[in-house]
């Protein structure tokens, strides 16, 4: 039986001050003046309660590439970053296209204990985009895989798309899609444009992200299936999407926080750690996806994750890998970005980092609000101190992160992962009790 655990003063979503009861791993009572005999008290006056986190695009690494992540360390990142769920990318060794891969992800990220792991399943086989992956035995598997992506890789065959579109209909899943012409980016380095040209590095023209939008919403409304945009990083891919939604197709998108704040000036200083795909964008960008994001078009935030052992990152801007951490500094981005602004409140905070993206993976017991009977998953926040993002921020094998040196507003305090306390005072617990 779990610890029972009375959370004293909370603001739930931002907004009233309440006391939270923890018993057996769902919330017993929500109220003001709780008590509980024999339960251990937190102290959460001023703080920020929102639903765990759930990250719609994460890459742990693991199997294949523990050098850079495991599902272990991974897990521990997620917590401290408020996250207690997260949906791990396909792109592993072996790829992450058989039933028996995904499984293995799922009983890993048991073991871990910290947040709860759901594989997303290949689309292609290898993720090589020429025939389709045992998606059906994916979705029968003990890990109901919902989600599949080729991500770090567009599916770019309309023909392989309609079927993989076709085929998960069956079973209400969805395609989540690298939104990216392979042809119109061989060699590309950054954004394509006027930095681009004074830099004399190839460009990555928005449109190779758009042409594939524009494809794809089309062909998920031939299908009446479900599609989902990737790291959605240009003006024209908002548009694209808004488009859709009030055509009526099944398209939902995310943005990821580094396109929510970074821009492409920061390529200036050709360190490694500003180089990811999509590539950092335009100021008119970085406005046009907070301004989707504000009115609905996107639909949540998703990290990326992108863990890279240090000699992919510690080399000439050419020969670096693409790719950012974010588990732990996503929130603290989207509150400087979203909540500064004032274009977004801390509702809808909850609503697009895990409200939604739950939804958007047919998860049921994940990204609940905060209520009697729900999970007890939940993040406190302290939005009031501002100070430097550093490595001792940082929880996963890897330390490739965009923010470094940066200042960032506010700190993850604690994180429950149904009943049980996975970080606490800003700390990530030695071991999860079980």
């Amino acid at each position: 039986m779990s610890e029972t655990i009375l959370i004293r003063g909370a603001r739930i979503d931002g907004g009233i001050a309440a006391d939270i009861l923890i018993r057996d791993g769902v919330i017993a009572e929500l109220g003001s003046g709780l008590s509980a005999a024999g339960a251990r008290t937190v102290d959460a006056d001023g703080l920020i309660a929102l639903p765990g986190l759930v990250d719609l695009h994460t890459h742990l690494r693991e199997p294949g590439y523990e050098a850079s992540e495991t599902i272990l360390t991974g897990s521990r990142a997620a917590a401290a970053g408020g996250y207690t769920t997260v949906f791990a990318m396909p792109n592993t060794s072996p790829v992450a296209d058989t039933a028996g891969v995904v499984e293995q992800e799922l009983a890993l990220g048991e073991s871990a204990g910290y947040v709860h792991v759901q594989p997303i399943g290949a689309v292609t086989v290898g993720q090589r985009g020429e025939r389709l992956a045992e998606l059906g035995a994916m979705a029968s598997s003990r890990a109901r895989v919902r989600v599949f992506s080729d991500d770090g890789f567009c599916v770019f065959d309309p023909l392989i798309m309609r079927r993989a579109l076709e085929y998960v209909k069956s079973f209400d899943g969805v395609v989540a899609q690298h939104a990216q012409d392979p042809r119109l980016t061989e060699g590309a380095q950054m954004n394509e444009g006027t930095v681009s040209a004074e830099l004399g590095l190839t460009g990555w023209p928005a449109v190779a992200e758009e042409s594939i939008i524009a494809r794809d919403v089309l062909l998920a409304e031939h299908v009446g299936s479900r599609l989902h945009v990737c790291h959605l990083s240009t003006a024209g891919s908002v548009d694209l999407i808004r488009w859709a939604k009030k055509r009526g197709i099944h398209v939902t998108a995310e943005v990821t926080p580094h396109h929510l704040l970074l821009t492409e000036d920061l390529v200036r200083g050709y360190d490694p750690r500003f180089k990811v795909n999509p590539p950092l964008r335009r100021d008119e960008d970085v406005l046009a996806v907070r301004e989707g994001l504000a009115d609905g078009t996107i639909d949540i935030v998703a990290t990326d994750h992108a863990p890279h052992p240090a000699e992919a990152k510690t080399c000439e801007w050419q020969a670096a890998a693409n790719g950012m951490v974010g588990l732990e500094s996503a929130l603290r981005v989207v509150h400087a970005a979203m909540i500064e602004t004032g274009l977004l409140e801390w509702a809808d905070v909850a609503r697009v980092m895990s409200t939604a993206p739950a939804r958007i993976g047919r998860l049921t017991d994940a990204g609940t609000p905060l209520a009697v009977g729900a999970p007890a998953s939940l993040t406190l926040y302290d939005a009031a101190p501002v100070r430097a993002f550093g490595t001792d921020d940082l929880r996963g094998r890897s330390v490739n992160s965009p923010y470094l040196g940066r200042e960032l507003p506010g700190e993850v305090r604690a994180t429950f992962f149904r009943g049980r306390q996975t970080v606490t005072d800003g700390a990530v617990v030695d071991e999860v009790a079980s």
